[in-house]
């Protein structure tokens, strides 16, 4: 096991998988599908989505200050409850204005899940399985997300009532798992003076982590709005990367675990940078003509980079992080992740109209090229491990 209390820990990834799924399912499929018969127009759905988003991403840093203050149970179950209230409100009385400002307000209480959700990994994870245990913390969501966008929308085409019911349904199942978690706190470090000096110390090391925090989210967001338009143009359908994808999705498992022990009992970076170099070459080589003859060759380049990153940048963030306001700086982190996750697909989408695929796939590589000479040269700062305060137990 990673962590060494793995109940408290799988509970905590419980809540995240169950508040995931619903998150997707209603903002992606549910509201796009049945909004409208609802009476919430196309600008006002728009409105609930980008206001939640949008929330959710500005709030992270502050609301990791907040769990310290209030436990991070307290802060993950209004989430919860928040976000149960926002659900049946737009089932059982949608109003447009209500409907925003609840999204809106959901979002801000919803900022504290992942950075509680990573700082508690790193604080339970077991001595030398940190980069593991946190990027397994960051990967758990995946199958919520694919369920909230394949599950959910099909069914609310189909069976609306039941979409509405397992929504609603989940959503309770996150609020149970809050509720368990409602003592959990988060470490606190001991002696105020010295705690003072470390969380500036600790927060220079934070800023040096932003750049490359919103290159490495822009490169793949650059493809979130040119993907079907890809497919269309390659003369591919999605039947025709089910193999690639699962030869991608095992070299990924594989380079994970053995990325992951040389991350942990080396150095996150001996991980990173062979990570960034491959996801550079994977995408400069979909740049060139006659990607689509490529694809098996590209899987194991894009599952052996993948893996070799998620785990080295997992671990190089939580080796450098303060201790002191670690909720916070996880939060500060994410949230200008969030933000390379919102400007890439604008940049794609103007690069697809310029360039075609070609300039998309050129700039991504680029951008994983630049992450890389930055962590070589000015970011090298960070790959020194900082003294951290001794904390409390959780």
């Amino acid at each position: 096991m990673l962590w060494t209390r793995p109940l408290t820990m799988l509970r905590l990834l419980a809540l995240l998988v169950a508040s995931e799924l619903v998150r997707t399912g209603f903002f992606v499929s549910a509201l796009p599908l049945a909004g409208p018969g609802l009476g919430l127009g196309a600008a006002v759905i728009g409105l609930m989505v980008g206001g939640h988003y949008l929330a959710d991403a500005l709030a992270k840093g502050p609301l990791g200050l907040l769990t310290e203050r209030w436990g991070l149970g307290r802060v993950l179950g209004l989430g919860a409850a928040l976000g149960l209230a926002a659900v049946l409100g737009a089932r059982l009385a949608p109003s447009p204005g209500w409907g925003v400002l609840g999204c809106a307000v959901w979002g801000l209480a919803y900022a504290a899940l992942w950075p509680g959700v990573m700082s508690t990994s790193q604080a339970l994870a077991r001595p030398g399985r940190t980069a593991r245990a946190l990027a397994v913390s960051s990967l758990s969501v995946a199958p919520a997300i694919l369920g909230g966008v394949l599950g959910v929308g099909p069914l609310m085409q189909a069976r609306p009532e039941t979409a509405w019911t397992l929504l609603v349904g989940a959503q309770v199942v996150a609020l149970v798992l809050a509720l368990s978690l409602w003592g959990l706190r988060l470490p606190r470090a001991e002696g105020e003076g010295a705690g003072r000096v470390n969380v500036w110390r600790g927060w220079s090391r934070v800023a040096v982590l932003l750049p490359a925090a919103f290159a490495q989210t822009l490169a793949p967001g650059l493809l979130v709005t040119v993907f079907y338009p890809l497919l269309a143009r390659l003369e591919l359908g999605l039947g025709d990367l089910i193999g690639p994808g699962l030869l991608a999705l095992a070299v990924f498992g594989v380079s994970f675990w053995g990325a992951g022990r040389v991350a942990d009992q080396a150095h996150p970076r001996r991980a990173l940078a062979p990570g960034l170099l491959l996801l550079a070459l994977t995408f400069g080589a979909a740049a060139l003509p006659g990607v689509e003859e490529r694809l098996w060759l590209l899987a194991p380049l894009l599952g052996v980079g993948y893996g070799a990153f998620v785990v080295g940048w997992n671990g190089l963030v939580g080796r450098v992080l303060p201790e002191a306001h670690r909720a916070a700086a996880w939060g500060t982190v994410m949230a200008v992740e969030a933000l390379g996750y919102a400007v890439g697909p604008v940049l794609g989408g103007a690069l697809w109209a310029s360039f075609g695929p070609a300039g998309v796939f050129t700039l991504g590589a680029a951008v994983f090229l630049l992450a890389e000479c930055y962590y070589l040269l000015p970011g090298r700062s960070v790959t020194r491990p900082l003294p951290q305060p001794r904390g409390e137990g959780l």
